[in-house]
């Protein structure tokens, strides 16, 4: 596989190195983004379920890695596992239902700042909104923007934009979710184990350096999915995505389908599905993964969050999937 240019080809490059961890952090676990006027709370216990055979056409087990030039993504082999819980978390992520997909590569890493920078030097991204942080009551933008912390402040249509500029895209929520909880049903990318500080960055009030918590890695060998911050994916948030006739395929359904689902939950006083969040009244956005200021228990990996794509919360950044 063989990227568009030299200067491409440097951009990925530069989410890849690992750093050493920060001191252990402690906290009160937060559903959802917390924006400054939108404070939310939840917990829960993810199903795990049995494991499914690693796909014979991949050409890989179970624990193998492949990269491309760079060395900044992880190859995710076709084929099923199980999306969603049958009880814990929120309405939104039941039932469990198994999905199958096709290949894909994602990032290692959360985008990083310095990536993100070199296209909005190429004039291509728009840069980052520095008013979040101080609005989310975490201080000085500049708290977040070292290097190789995760960019941060932008808004889904900035996301989409970068991962277009290093000829990527956005993944799909189940793709998320997949390189998250292999084919095991696992809660947790690394496991059933409770987060800590060696795994996750949460509970805390900055962001780190992108792949610091090696211990947290995912099935596949990714970084970062569970804290640091929330990532934009494509799909719009359907709370009743996983009721869907194409469930089994990861698709959600339409912008209009959703926006009944939610005039429904409204209408009937339903609660449940976006922890106390308000029912959305507008195509929203799904972000998954958690965040630097998340407690441990939402950092599981079928934990499903929403917000506007217009968006740019210092909680919220990005990482691209590509296919073969």
């Amino acid at each position: 596989m063989k990227l568009r240019s030299q200067v491409i080809a440097l951009t990925l490059s530069l989410g890849c190195s690992r750093a050493k961890a920060p001191p252990e952090a402690s906290g009160a676990e937060t559903r959802g983004i917390r924006a400054a006027d939108e404070p939310a709370t939840d917990g829960g216990e993810a199903r795990t379920g049995e494991p499914d055979a690693f796909p014979a056409e991949a050409g890989l087990d179970g624990g193998s890695r492949a990269h491309l030039a760079g060395g900044d993504m992880i190859f995710v082999p076709a084929g099923p596992f199980t999306m969603g819980s049958d009880r814990g978390g929120q309405e939104d992520e039941h039932p469990a239902h198994r999905v199958t997909l096709a290949a894909y590569w994602l990032d290692e890493t959360e985008v990083t700042n310095e990536a993100y920078e070199a296209c909005v030097t190429a004039g291509t991204c728009r840069p980052h909104d520095p008013k979040s942080s101080l609005l989310n009551r975490f201080g000085g933008d500049a708290a977040f923007r070292a290097p190789r912390q995760p960019i941060s402040s932008i808004s889904w249509d900035d996301a989409r934009t970068f991962c277009g500029w290093t000829g990527k895209r956005l993944p799909s929520e189940a793709e998320w979710e997949k390189a998250a909880r292999g084919t095991d049903a696992r809660k947790f990318p690394w496991g059933e184990a409770t987060p800590d500080a060696r795994r996750g960055v949460y509970a805390t009030t900055r962001t780190a350096e992108v792949g610091s918590r090696p211990d947290g890695a995912g099935p596949y060998g990714h970084l970062d999915m569970a804290g640091n911050v929330w990532e934009w994916l494509e799909d719009i948030y359907d709370p009743y995505a996983y009721r869907r006739p194409h469930a089994d395929r990861g698709i959600p359904g339409t912008c209009e389908e959703a926006e009944a689902a939610q005039d429904e939950l409204r209408r009937k006083g339903i609660q449940g599905y976006t922890g106390t969040n308000p029912i959305p009244t507008e195509c929203e956005h799904v972000l998954r993964g958690g965040a630097f200021n998340y407690d441990g228990p939402g950092l599981r990996s079928s934990n499903r969050v929403h917000h506007p794509g217009t968006f740019r919360l210092v909680m919220s950044g990005v990482r691209c999937a590509k296919d073969p």
